[in-house]
């Protein structure tokens, strides 16, 4: 039986790709803490159900791509000029 190592060998992303990434995971965090404050400000159950809904996916989605980020390396960029 083979043994699955792509789980635990890492791999490499661009900085930009990071950077990227790392923008989206604070938005969804930021946004995650607004809509959990607005759920004061509801009345309807179904309302609020479905407002928490939307921040427990927006947290899971947040720390899907932390996991992802953790597991990867960051490829050093290549020299613009050559020498």
């Amino acid at each position: 039986m083979f043994a699955d190592n792509s789980l635990t060998e890492g791999f490499e992303i661009s900085p930009r790709f990071r950077y990227m990434l790392e923008t989206r995971i604070a938005r969804l965090e930021a946004d995650a803490v607004s809509d959990e404050a607005r759920v004061a400000s509801l009345k309807e159950g179904d309302h609020i159900k479905r407002q928490m809904r939307l921040v427990a996916i927006q947290r899971a989605e947040a720390l899907r791509m932390r996991l992802f980020l953790d597991r990867a390396t960051t490829r050093i960029p290549r020299p613009m000029i050559a020498v």
